[in-house]
């Protein structure tokens, strides 16, 4: 255990089950947030994304990365207990279930699914109640899940603030220049902030703050755009096709997404990508046509090669860290790339191997 203090530059969903893991071990936790954290109008991911606790297509994905989604789909079910029973907000992890419609790469499909012990099921996509454009050959996984991210973020803040940790909103930092050591730095209205050991966990932000130091990092914000529903009926389970999905939540509402847009950090929405995501949806939910959309967003998703994450120390800088650039999946990977830098950040010796999440000098 340690009582250093740590500054967490970001206060998204990587960024707060950081804070988590730095409290469990000892430390005193500042988050630092250019927004406002469990904000609901930021343009940031963690609130506007579906919330589908697994990578989608994990047979595309390195074993690496695959090692950080697969940690965090487990893990959710302690933790929204957890977050439960010390907050009362209820996180709306629901074991829905996807639906894997054609085209996909059916053998490597099965073969991942045998080698990692995922249940699957090959089935007719019409016994699930939706249409197949192409071709009824579809998988069942029973056991993915969803989450609500809103809800999450807003657990995780009650909990933040119940074990005392101090959250500086609205407030940016500095880009950081060139130093050998950090211990302290600088917000855009004059402050300085000092602590024992800086984590950055600003998602597609990171760039900005660190392209003076760090040149290697390959982060840049990919927009995302979503569209709400509320069917008559709803599905019963998460739908996917060809990187397009739809979400059923709990009370009725369904989401239908996303795209992948390199806009720069442009998070506004477009009649476009409207009207392409609405003809996808009513492709495969034909009931939708004619139904008005609820709500219209985007969120900025920090954009890296391969969707590789950097969870590492900043290889020039001392007490500097990062753990940034999850691309689609900061939800599924935060609890596992939480744990892996706070391990690093305490001098502990970490559970997975960080070496393929290192920033290269």
């Amino acid at each position: 255990m340690t009582s250093q203090h740590v500054v967490v530059v970001g206060g998204g969903i990587v960024g707060c089950m950081t804070a988590m893991e730095l409290v469990a071990r000892g430390c005193k936790v500042t988050i630092v947030e250019r927004n406002q954290i469990a904000s609901q109008t930021s343009g940031e991911s963690s609130w506007a994304g579906a919330g589908i606790l697994f990578p989608l297509l994990p047979w595309m994905y390195s074993d690496h990365v695959n090692a950080l989604t697969m940690y965090g789909a487990h893990a959710y079910t302690e933790i929204c207990q957890r977050l439960q029973q010390e907050t009362g907000i209820d996180s709306h992890l629901e074991p829905s279930g996807m639906l894997l419609l054609p085209n996909f790469d059916v053998p490597a499909a099965l073969a991942w699914c045998d080698k990692n012990q995922l249940p699957f099921q090959p089935v007719k996509a019409s016994a699930f109640d939706v249409q197949s454009l192409s071709g009824e050959e579809a998988l069942w996984l029973p056991t993915v899940a969803q989450i609500r991210p809103p809800y999450l973020m807003l657990a995780l803040r009650a909990w933040l603030e119940q074990n005392s940790v101090t959250l500086l909103e609205h407030t940016e930092l500095v880009p950081l220049k060139a130093t050998s050591e950090l211990n302290e730095w600088q917000t855009l209205n004059g402050e300085t902030l000092k602590a024992d050991q800086f984590i950055v966990t600003s998602g597609a932000w990171s760039f900005d703050l660190l392209k003076d130091t760090t040149e290697k990092l390959k982060i840049k914000p990919m927009r995302g755009q979503i569209l709400l529903y509320q069917p008559k009926k709803n599905l019963e389970q998460i739908v996917y096709r060809e990187g397009f999905y739809m979400v059923p939540r709990r009370d009725g509402y369904l989401l239908a997404g996303s795209t992948l847009e390199d806009v720069g950090f442009d998070a506004t929405t477009t009649e476009v990508v409207r009207d392409e995501i609405t003809a996808k949806a009513e492709a495969i939910m034909p009931a939708l046509k004619g139904m008005p959309i609820i709500k219209h967003w985007s969120g900025l998703r920090p954009g890296t090669p391969d969707n590789l994450p950097t969870i590492s120390a900043h290889p020039q800088i001392k007490n500097l860290y990062l753990n940034t650039g999850h691309f689609r999946y900061g939800l599924t990977m935060a609890p596992a790339s939480a744990k892996l830098v706070a391990a690093l950040v305490c001098g502990e010796k970490p559970w997975l191997d960080p070496e393929p999440f290192a920033l290269s000098v």
